[in-house]
């Protein structure tokens, strides 16, 4: 595993998220009528915009807006829809929000608009492969950027994935983007890498990426996961997508002590607690000093 110290922090536009003292979150705000978790419950701007902030206040380090459903068999929207949920969250959020901004799309106009109304970081879930634009707004806007790897579409990608070596070939692409971002003019200290939990993947799939995690953080940049209330969650324990904690926390744990350096989830709290104890057991973080060992105050 490529000790955390050795990659550089994490920078976009005027932030920067150091990577080297302990595991961070991003905060899920689902915008949409139609996520897999939560569809609907975030559509109300106002109601969107006091939920990212009670994430901040739960420990997210930064948030992740999303204004169209990247579930299995969604269909896509229109920029202008995505951007008429996306925007007036954003504008709520300006100033108010502590943390950087993340928005979730694959469109250059929507991400342009997004960087203009203040995010940080643009969250691409097809790896600049939709929408090659994304690449030019990002490096204009000196913005952070997250590539994932996804097999087809997110109409499509359920249907039938296949891999010889679902690893090895998640690491290749991941390798291949990475180059092609940079090559954009993207600062590689601008870029995340994620493997893509749940995207194009059957259960066995999204399992053995969590067994080998190890082996994709030698690609030169952080790796970041989100497989919170992912499906292969429900198979193993038999659950709904609302009934995924314990899963969603063992997932984050493995995540951690295989070296991700952010993970993505919708319950901060509580995933910010699993960090926090699994930083401890690996050293990283805060020394934890117990009763036994402290000096009374005199």
């Amino acid at each position: 595993m490529t000790p955390a110290g050795t990659i550089a922090p994490f920078a976009c536009r005027r932030c920067t998220l150091p990577l080297d003292r302990r595991t961070l979150l991003m905060g899920i705000l689902n915008v949409t009528p139609d996520s897999f978790s939560d569809g609907g419950a975030f559509l109300d701007p106002s109601a969107a915009a006091e939920h990212a902030l009670r994430m901040v206040e739960e420990g997210a380090d930064c948030l992740d807006i999303g204004g169209e459903s990247t579930r299995p068999g969604a269909a896509p929207v229109s920029a202008e829809e995505e951007w008429g949920r996306i925007g007036p969250v954003l504008e709520r959020l300006a100033g108010r929000c502590p943390v950087p901004l993340s928005v979730d799309t694959t469109k250059a106009a929507v991400a342009a608009r997004a960087l203009q109304a203040g995010a940080a970081i643009v969250n691409d879930i097809s790896a600049l492969r939709f929408d090659p634009a994304v690449a030019a707004v990002v490096a204009e806007a000196g913005a952070g950027l997250i590539l994932m790897h996804m097999q087809g579409t997110p109409r499509t990608m359920q249907e039938r994935p296949a891999y010889g070596d679902v690893v090895a070939e998640v690491g290749t692409f991941l390798a291949e983007r990475l180059a092609a971002a940079t090559a954009a003019g993207i600062p590689r200290e601008a870029i995340l890498l994620d493997p893509g939990i749940g995207f194009g993947k059957t259960v066995e799939h999204n399992l053995a990426l969590l067994r080998h995690l190890p082996d994709l953080t030698g690609l030169g940049r952080p790796l970041l996961l989100g497989p919170s209330r992912k499906s292969f969650i429900g198979s193993v324990l038999e659950t709904g997508a609302t009934d995924r904690l314990e899963g969603t926390a063992a997932a984050v744990a493995l995540a951690i002590a295989g070296g991700a350096a952010i993970l993505r989830v919708h319950e901060v709290k509580a995933m910010a607690r699993v960090a926090r104890m699994c930083d401890a057991i690996l050293g990283r973080g805060a020394p934890y000093v117990g009763a036994a060992e402290r000096v009374p105050a005199h």
